[in-house]
């Protein structure tokens, strides 16, 4: 069971149908126990660093997340959802990300047009059971105007280029993070969803 975690920031449902289309059972809930007793957990999300910490703080989310993770089951965070395991982020200063990373979260440079939407290249930089399949600099679907900088490199297992390189996937440990959108992303990005599911 995979429980995706509902914290009202948006495209839980397209993540479920991608999820299930690849063969899982999932459950999209805010609840604790439901968390806790996953096999598995998707952390997705569009939209802003602060409002989503406030959101997670209100459904008393925090905690349990991080004690999964604590467990060694595997976590995967998207898009925003791997932006709030950071500690802080540009967007909203002051605000403490849940901290399962080490880092934080940088807005692109004022000259850049943003958000980065569309497709670009995945460039594999490390190894991860989520590029089981995946051919190096495939392309896929992003949607976002900050990306992450974490503290230490051996964390990082992919970049892109958007006037320079940096970073759209970490793999610590159990914990899995991908910037781009899996589940909007065809035919590798189901791929990664089924490596995922299959970890």
């Amino acid at each position: 069971m995979i429980c995706i975690i509902d914290y009202d920031a948006g495209n839980l449902r397209s993540v479920q149908k991608a999820l299930e289309k690849c063969g899982a059972q999932t459950v999209v809930s805010s609840q604790n126990e439901d968390v806790l007793n996953a096999d598995k957990v998707v952390f997705p999300g569009v939209g802003a660093f602060g409002n989503a910490m406030d959101t997670l703080h209100r459904l008393d989310l925090v905690e349990p997340m991080k004690a999964f993770v604590e467990t060694g089951k595997p976590f995967l965070g998207i898009c925003l959802g791997l932006q709030l395991m950071f500690e802080q982020s540009e967007e909203n200063p002051g605000v403490t990300g849940l901290s399962i990373i080490k880092g934080s979260v940088k807005r692109f440079s004022s000259h850049l047009k943003v958000p980065h939407l569309g497709w670009n290249v995945l460039h594999q930089t490390g190894n991860s059971p989520l590029w089981k399949n995946i051919p190096d600099e495939s392309y896929f679907y992003f949607a976002h105007s900050f990306y992450i900088s974490p503290d230490k490199n051996d964390t990082v297992v992919g970049e892109s280029d958007y006037d320079g390189r940096f970073t759209v996937a970490i793999k610590r440990d159990n914990v899995f993070g991908l910037q781009f959108h899996p589940e909007k992303s065809q035919q590798y990005g189901l791929a990664i969803l089924q490596n995922f599911i299959e970890l």
